[in-house]
């Protein structure tokens, strides 16, 4: 009786050996694989992170690319037109038979017409008027110039909520409303383009609607990954570097394009 309440006891001993070298062998697969998991959490957001750091990288140095061009096209470029159109008003118009005066006309048709569009393109890469009057008044203006004599159609209506300041992710958002609209202008064929903004608590949400062709999220995901679709990839550089969203679909025999920042990526630049 006694050799059997020994064995007894040894069989309990070992059954709690066991458990416990079980429970230890589980408790420490489960930590290793805590840790495997946490690793590739660590590396998945230092790739996110140093990828980041490459579009912010690239756009920064477009956006310092873009003021250098603009400022040699109106300092050295515009100085140039400016000074011969100065030279063409040397000249003594009525000393000119009829054939001269014509082509004198239209050379100077031609030199206001390139001063003007040298003057264009330089206050659209520079961002003077973003830093000025803030990115309401800077979309507002680019959409009326660039449509401005054409037969597109536009209505323009803009949060007047949003503060004016001067900080990285409004040129972001600026730079990516111009590439969005200009997109439409090259390969939409609209008639009508609409342009709204709306300023929450929470975020600045954009929507530009046209009647022209345009894409729905599927095709925007498939796009941008083509060598072809370097402008749609430019796009959603900027929406990821602002962790934005982008949402292109069709309603009502319209295109239509939602643009989300959340405010506390544009609070946090402010302050």
């Amino acid at each position: 009786m006694r050799g059997d309440n020994t064995i007894s006891v040894l069989i309990i001993v070992g059954i709690i050996t066991m458990l416990i070298l079980f429970t230890s062998f589980l408790y420490a697969f489960l930590q290793n694989r805590k840790r495997k998991i946490q690793h590739r959490k660590n590396l998945k957001l230092l790739k996110e992170a140093q990828q980041n750091q490459l579009v912010e990288a690239a756009i920064k140095s477009e956006e310092t690319e873009r003021h250098r061009i603009a400022e040699e096209l109106h300092d050295e470029v515009g100085a140039i037109l400016s000074a011969s159109k100065l030279h063409f008003q040397g000249i003594k118009f009525a000393n000119l038979d009829e054939r001269s005066q014509q082509l004198y006309r239209k050379g100077e048709e031609l030199l206001d017409e390139a001063i003007h569009k040298v003057r264009g393109i330089s206050h659209n890469l520079h961002s003077n008027i973003l830093k000025e009057f803030g990115l309401t008044e800077a979309i507002r203006h680019f959409i009326s110039k660039i449509t401005n004599g054409t037969i597109i159609e536009t209505v323009v209506e803009l949060d007047s909520s949003y503060p004016v300041q001067s900080c990285e992710s409004d040129i972001s958002i600026y730079r990516l409303m111009q590439e969005l609209v200009n997109n439409i202008l090259k390969h939409a064929g609209a008639t009508r383009v609409e342009v709204y903004s709306k300023f929450t608590n929470n975020e600045l949400m954009l929507v530009i609607l046209h009647n022209g062709k345009g894409l729905v999220q599927e095709e925007f995901e498939k796009l941008r990954y083509n060598k072809e679709g370097l402008g749609l990839k430019n796009i959603q550089n900027r929406v990821t570097l602002l962790k934005g969203k982008i949402n292109f679909s069709r309603e009502d025999g319209k295109f239509k394009i939602i643009v989300i920042v959340p405010q506390k990526i544009l609070l946090n630049e402010k302050n």
